[in-house]
């Protein structure tokens, strides 16, 4: 083989084994990068730990931030994010602080001026729960006409109504426009807004999820109105079953670490390798191309 092409051969492998070299700083790089996004993003759900109106692994495990994988146009405003699999993810910050101020708008309102509704199943028991500790009248099944016929016995008008999804609760929505009431609604991603005059960005969905916004609104709403009752958040949901699934998804997520880490050091073992490698070949290749004396025989 002549000596320049065993000479290009030699380089184009040291070419390689260079790019392979420079591919695993990259990914290394990589690493360390989205240590420091972790980095960054537990400093600001620290901070946000401090001003929240309960911890924020609460929203998380009652998965208060989960939306759908429809989002309406003026929900847009509270959505995060997307996850991979087009699930939005709601602000946590924006859920906590529209809380606050349906709470406070509540509170100026007497329980006996206060209706709420709930027609889906997954909220009875917060319903229940709500009633009983505000006094306001709660309703799994809104009576139709009881808030806009006089004739009915069951006849009364409150000052204000209270939902738990627009579109279940669609008929105590129109009878409170058709009365010129104001609406407080929890709302999910994919929920309409109109008439709504007050919006709580959450999941209505899930039992938990409606069970933790109705009972930091009822504690809110004793406390402004300086009605003194302790309340059981067990009342409102499934406490233990919360925890449970929190205590499996920490699990998981530290066998996500472990398994991340893991590679990571797979990953700096070949680098060091490539590395070594490319370092015997380029010394093979200065050998080589180290100049010879050539005998010249005499003829």
């Amino acid at each position: 083989m002549p000596r320049k092409k065993k000479d290009e051969e030699k380089g184009e492998e040291v070419a390689k084994e260079e790019n392979k070299e420079e591919k695993e700083e990259e990914i290394e790089e990589k690493y360390e990068e989205e240590g420091k996004k972790e980095k960054h993003k537990e400093e600001k759900e620290e901070k946000e730990r401090e001003i929240l109106l309960v911890p924020l692994d609460d929203y998380i495990k009652a998965a208060v931030h989960l939306g759908t994988k429809a989002i309406m146009p003026n929900m847009r405003q509270y959505v995060y994010r997307r996850k991979a699999d087009g699930v939005a993810v709601l602000n946590t910050k924006k859920i906590d602080e529209k809380i606050a101020i349906s709470a406070n708008f509540l509170a100026q309102y007497s329980p006996e001026d206060i209706v709420l509704c709930c027609k889906r199943d997954a909220g009875s028991k917060a319903l229940k729960a709500f009633g009983e500790a505000t006094g306001v009248k709660a309703f799994a099944r809104y009576p139709a006409g009881m808030i806009t016929n006089p004739k009915l016995e069951i006849f009364f008008e409150p000052k204000v109504m209270f939902i738990v999804d627009p579109w279940l609760d669609k008929n105590p929505l129109h009878d409170a426009v058709q009365i010129h009431i104001p609406v407080v609604a929890l709302c999910d991603t994919n929920n309409m807004t109109t008439n709504v005059d007050v919006v709580v960005p959450c999941n209505n969905k899930a039992a938990k999820s409606i069970g933790l916004v109705l009972y930091i609104i009822a504690k809110l709403y004793l406390e402004k109105r300086s009605i003194k009752k302790k309340l059981n958040p067990q009342d409102f949901y499934d406490v233990e079953e919360m925890e449970e699934m929190a205590r499996e998804k920490e699990k998981k997520h530290k066998e996500k670490e472990k398994e991340k880490e893991e590679t990571a050091l797979e990953m700096e073992k070949a680098r060091k390798e490539i590395k070594k490698r490319a370092e015997k070949l380029v010394k093979r290749i200065k050998v080589d191309e180290e100049p010879k004396e050539i005998e010249i025989k005499g003829k």
